[in-house]
């Protein structure tokens, strides 16, 4: 079939340093800076790439050697930032831990098996927001469907406090235990719950060539879009496509502004 002659033609492309991948990829519109401030600057040209593009993407990505930023700069920068924060926010870290142990009762944190690196499941840490009962009870919700909208407002699986700190992200703070011991990057694509990668296309299971991120791409520009929260992979190989420091500063520099704006909660 045309589609795997070139899917081929493009990892021997890769392989080459060039080849099909590279020619499809340059080929999409250039992006603007990516210190521009419009939503626009880290997203995906207009239109957006189709199917068959990704999958040319996709497999260049896999073939394609890691930079020297990739390989040692972003892990040194990821676990002295990580830990240089968690010093920081003690006093924060602190005052949650003990209003959800006051609140809500232990326990205060709780492990969630997401997919790593290379496919690798790890445990991703979070402060507890849901009520301990929630798979027992029977509570209508009328809200958005929870596979388009990471965080709402009205979901009643959440408790007053779990709702506040959700709106806030402040629940997401201990993964940077997570970026301390390596599972996690601070910039990355968004961590999936394992049950939806086991469905990923070939194409789709590039995004775990690299750490998933506290923050990233999906988060701070596609929030709230609309689709399924597993079909933004799209984002995630742009990203690793364009990963440098550059790129990663640019994110981190963009997600306060974005968490100020509870982009995507409601």
């Amino acid at each position: 079939m045309r589609m795997e002659s070139d899917v081929a033609a493009a990892h021997r492309g890769a392989a080459d340093g060039g080849g099909v991948a590279t020619r499809v990829v340059n080929g999409l519109q250039p992006l603007k800076s990516l210190l521009l401030p419009e939503t626009e600057a880290l997203q995906w040209p207009t239109p957006a790439p189709n199917e068959h593009q990704l999958e040319l993407l996709a497999a260049h990505l896999s073939r394609r050697p890691r930079t020297r930023y990739q390989q040692f700069v972003k892990p040194l920068i990821d676990r002295v930032a990580a830990g240089l924060l968690l010093v920081a926010l003690i006093p924060v870290l602190a005052v949650v831990a003990g209003t959800i142990a006051v609140m809500m009762g232990r326990p205060i944190l709780f492990g969630q098996t997401r997919t790593g690196k290379d496919g690798k499941p790890f445990a991703m840490l979070k402060f507890r927001t849901m009520r301990p009962d929630r798979r027992v009870r029977a509570e209508p919700f009328e809200g958005p469907d929870r596979r388009r909208v990471h965080k709402s407002a009205n979901d009643p699986r959440h408790t007053p406090i779990g709702r506040f700190l959700r709106k806030l992200s402040l629940d997401e703070l201990p993964q940077l235990v997570n970026v301390l011991r390596g599972h996690m990057s601070l910039v990355g694509p968004r961590p999936e719950i394992a049950a939806l990668t086991a469905d990923y296309l070939d194409w789709q299971q590039t995004r775990h060539v690299v750490k998933p991120g506290v923050t990233g791409l999906w988060q701070t520009t596609a929030r709230g879009d609309g689709r399924l929260l597993h079909e933004c992979v799209d984002l995630d190989l742009h990203y690793i496509r364009r990963m440098s420091f550059r790129t990663d500063l640019a994110i981190l520099m963009r997600t306060p502004a974005v968490l100020l704006r509870n982009r995507g909660v409601i």
